[in-house]
């Protein structure tokens, strides 16, 4: 009975958690504070713009869809071009 109410009152509590907070930054703009930590402007131009200077940084960028390996956003994904692409079994049977 016990953990029945413990888990109620945690799921009554997890949307108020998981909503995003609307805050000012020190020059005046309306934010918008993620819980996983991110955040983005409310008006959309500056969002607009601030996604265009973003997507410029390489850590922004998803895996190309010729990539290979990496399973489930984990590990390594190896570009076209790399030495190890398309490099195949390395335990000698296919050679």
């Amino acid at each position: 009975m016990r953990l029945s109410l413990l888990f109620a009152c945690l799921l009554l509590t997890l949307p108020a958690v998981a909503a995003p907070v609307e805050a000012t930054t020190a020059t005046g703009d309306k934010v918008l504070l993620h819980p996983n930590g991110r955040w983005q402007y409310v008006d959309a131009t500056k969002a607009e713009a601030a996604k265009k200077v973003a997507d410029q940084y390489p850590e922004n960028q998803l895996r190309p869809e010729a990539a290979q390996g990496g399973w489930m956003g984990l590990g390594r994904a190896v570009m076209p071009g790399d030495k190890d692409y398309n490099r195949g079994s390395l335990s000698g049977k296919g050679r």
